[in-house]
């Protein structure tokens, strides 16, 4: 039986001196196909709002710049590349033989990846994907789809994902939609700059193996065991 609900998408926001507090989030608003909401005080960056809330993207202002590749990072559909290169991403690697995608930053350099679909098959919210780099991907796989209750799935591929957790994206917003966990060599170093949160209560990850890095007000943040970050919110 599992422990979590799906809530959200965090994502962690550093603008360079002259940059638009509000640039992330209006990028990656348009980039979802959500609506970007801007907050009160200016300096604040706002949030991504979807259609349901597993859909939003909640911005965390950090004092740090982004400094190594992003272990998790989202992945989109796209009609063309240019939808995304016009609100500000930039290519980094284009689609060849070895890859199917295209791998992009948006205006804060975090990495994601365009896939160019077809119109039948772009959804309203085109993200289609949250990948997780592991040194494990089996285990990190199984561990997350124990905590919501479904299982984990691997059909001879390197990665590892799961479908259909409570929380996530509906059929109606997002036909396919996954956590999938791919094999990388190198462990995690530094905090993540995208994170998702949970509903649960704190004390069940952590007797499933989760870390305790700090209690907040309204939240818990832990640690799952490869050390990426989550927030873990009460049953509201």
């Amino acid at each position: 039986m599992g422990i979590a609900t799906f809530k959200e998408l965090c994502l962690d926001t550093h603008p360079a001196p002259g940059q638009d507090v509000n640039a992330l989030g209006r990028f990656w608003a348009a980039a979802t196909g959500c609506g970007f909401e801007p907050a009160r005080d200016p300096a604040d960056p706002g949030d991504v709002v979807g259609s349901e809330e597993g859909t939003g993207i909640a911005l965390c202002p950090v004092p740090e710049p982004k400094t190594v590749k992003n272990r998790v990072h989202l992945d989109v559909s796209v009609a063309d590349l240019s939808e995304l290169t016009d609100l500000g991403a930039t290519v980094l690697r284009a689609a060849d033989e070895e890859i199917r995608w295209t791998v992009m930053a948006d205006p804060e350099g975090g990495e994601f990846c365009a896939f160019v679909r077809t119109p039948e098959r772009l959804a309203p919210y085109r993200v289609f994907e949250l990948a997780v780099d592991s040194v494990d991907a089996e285990a990190s796989a199984r561990w997350w789809a124990e905590v919501f209750g479904v299982e984990a799935e691997n059909k001879g591929e390197p990665w590892w994902w799961f479908t259909g957790a409570p929380g996530f994206p509906s059929e109606a917003v997002a036909p396919f939609w996954a956590m999938v966990f791919g094999p990388v060599p190198e462990p995690k170093t530094v905090k993540n700059r995208l994170h998702w949160d949970v509903y649960g209560e704190a004390d069940d990850f952590l007797a499933r193996g989760a870390t305790l890095l700090w209690e907040m007000p309204r939240w818990t943040v832990l640690a799952d065991p490869e050390g990426n970050e989550f927030c873990v919110f009460p049953q509201p």
